[in-house]
């Protein structure tokens, strides 16, 4: 994966409206080949990676793994996934996969066994904090360390010589069966480096080119992406900037990020972050927006920087979720065709379809076409060209190509002037790449309408 990936993010277990909960007894089932049904759609807004969330058998969220080797029941089998993959790969995506390694479930077999057999277990040594000397919260007859206080997601160590080789065994079970092209860590910033290194190296012996993302919420990200580790991570500290700068009127706090992350002495440079607006883990970002407009120019932001944009599927139609105390479900909705058309939706019986921006799909999918067509967005460096409290602009250059993105966040149209020592260009005129608008350079610099809460990209 590289900078002229964008990524599709699907929550099988949402996407496809499985059980909240497994009964470990039911037949398959066959939500999982319905993803192939969008492959059409995902090619129309120029997708060509799907990062699919996790899908391994698990008791409930998928998160709290319980075999590392079968599908989860309630999306289907081991079949459906070779399938799905088999034709995504047909179509020119490439797949993948979280990979749980940081905890079970409460079902896996190594803590059904150490329930049994307590300090008698062979895998004693697979979970770390065992204390035989008291009870858990859940009332096990010892207590270890939960994930995050999390009592559900039972904490590995990483230590241990067996559990490394039964999870990288899984690893290296999925390349060979699945063909997968990549895997995002979860819980990343919690694995051992010794453990992401050698992860690396049996992944990538496997499959040369094999990519690794790694979640990471904060800290130096060049802790975990780098040579002879992981290829990339999530850029949380982006995600932020990029939807408090709309509803604080603040650019400076987005542009104070990102020349941290890529200015002149940038921290991540050398580095290709995974770059999002919403996930499975945070609010929906058409949540969070005061101004529902904005989720204009936020994705047109977002797929005009360095790194590997992603949508969090529903979010190309600008679909409302916000998670609560107890659930994140509301960010995890079933797929919803009606988001697509309205008339489906209804057809459906579904008459909720929630979609507060439905021309949305179209502006990211000329989005992603300009940024496929200009190198300079994709592999260019970044800088800074003017900035105030609702207006920004930036510059993505490499070698003599220049690409201006300028944005206007305020709910009136506003005329913006960059002066030639700003551009540092020789052009005599700059064109809008969507509109075909041309704005003349006079000394050097320009003038730029800027319509309300939109941006305008410029050649």
């Amino acid at each position: 994966m590289n900078s002229d990936t964008v990524f599709y993010h699907i929550y099988p277990l949402g996407f496809c409206g499985a059980p909240a909960h497994n009964d470990f007894a039911s037949p398959a089932g066959s939500g999982l080949r319905s993803l192939i049904d969008h492959i059409p759609r995902l090619l129309e807004l120029g997708i060509n990676a799907v990062y699919i969330g996790p899908l391994f058998e698990s008791s409930a969220h998928g998160y709290d793994t319980v075999d590392y080797f079968w599908v989860d029941r309630r999306l289907g089998n081991n079949e459906d996934l070779r399938a799905l993959v088999e034709a995504y790969h047909r179509a020119g995506i490439r797949v993948v996969l979280d990979a749980v390694f940081n905890h079970s479930g409460r079902h896996f077999f190594a803590f059904k066994d150490l329930q049994k057999q307590r300090e008698n277990s062979p895998y004693r040594d697979w979970y770390s904090g065992l204390d035989f000397s008291r009870n858990s919260p859940l009332g096990d007859s010892f207590s270890y360390e939960g994930w995050a206080g999390c009592y559900d997601l039972v904490k590995f160590n990483g230590e241990s010589r067996e559990l490394r080789d039964h999870l990288f065994d899984a690893a290296e079970f999925w390349i060979g069966e699945f063909d997968i092209d990549g895997l995002r860590l979860d819980a990343a910033a919690d694995l051992l480096p010794g453990f992401m290194d050698e992860l690396a190296a049996r992944c990538k012996k496997a499959r040369p080119g094999f990519w690794l993302l790694g979640e990471v919420v904060a800290g130096d990200y060049r802790n975990w992406a780098g040579e002879k580790r992981l290829d990339s991570v999530t850029n949380y500290e982006l995600y932020k900037g990029l939807w408090s700068c709309f509803n604080d009127k603040n650019f400076f706090e987005l542009a104070w990020t990102l020349n941290r992350q890529w200015g002149r002495e940038g921290m991540y440079r050398d580095l290709t972050l995974y770059n999002f607006a919403d996930n499975h883990d945070v609010n929906r970002v058409a949540s969070i927006l005061t101004n529902k407009s904005h989720l204009f120019p936020l994705y047109g932001i977002l797929f005009c920087l360095p790194g590997v944009p992603s949508i969090y599927y529903g979010s190309e139609f600008g679909i409302a979720g916000e998670r609560t105390r107890e659930s994140d479900r509301a960010l995890r909705p079933r797929w919803n065709p009606g988001w697509v058309s309205p008339s489906a939706g209804e057809e459906a019986g579904d008459t909720e379809a929630g979609v507060p921006a439905p021309a949305l799909f179209g502006a990211l999918r000329d989005f992603i076409k300009v940024r496929r067509e200009n190198t300079c967005l994709r592999e260019g460096s970044y800088r800074q060209v003017r900035l105030s409290h609702e207006q920004f602009a930036f510059m993505r250059e490499q070698g003599p190509d220049q690409v201006l993105v300028a944005v206007n966040a305020a709910a009136k149209g506003h005329t913006l002037h960059i002066p030639g020592e700003a551009l540092r260009s020789g052009k005599s005129r700059w064109r809008d790449l969507f509109t075909g608008e041309e704005f003349p350079a006079a000394s050097g610099g320009i003038t730029l309408p800027l319509h309300p809460s939109y941006l305008r990209i410029l050649g």
